[in-house]
């Protein structure tokens, strides 16, 4: 009977030695520090959800779903990107869907990118 050597499985034991234990937990020690170091870079964002209820050069108020209304500080590094028109940097209004990226540095949110939908104003209908 031939075997067909594509379905025929090899199992290896490596077998260490002790030159190469340092070198084996070097690579380990390696690969986690890369884990640990992506995991916190993802990690210190918060997200801002809502409607924008007031808006300046310094600040930008928004109603959460719970009707939280939580202050974001505003600098002149944040961007504004208008989901209807994406070459446009102009900040939202108010009454503007927003959703904002944002870092917490002693208790204080601030944006550093705001993705907003602009509320399409209604016809007026003259009677």
């Amino acid at each position: 009977m031939k075997l067909n050597p594509a379905a025929s499985i090899t199992i290896r034991f490596v077998v260490l030695k002790k030159d190469d234990r340092p070198m084996v937990s070097r690579v380990v020690l390696l690969g986690l520090l890369l884990i640990f170091t992506t995991a916190s870079v993802y990690g210190g964002g918060q997200h801002v959800m809502g409607i924008v209820v007031a808006i300046d050069d310094k600040h930008i108020e928004v109603k959460t779903s719970k009707r939280a209304a939580v202050s974001v500080k505003l600098t002149k590094q944040v961007r504004f990107i208008n989901k209807g028109n994406p070459k446009s940097t102009d900040p939202p209004a108010v009454g503007d869907r927003v959703i904002i990226e944002a870092t917490k540095e002693n208790k204080q949110l601030t944006a550093t990118v705001v993705h907003y939908s602009a509320v399409k104003n209604a016809p007026v209908t003259t009677q």
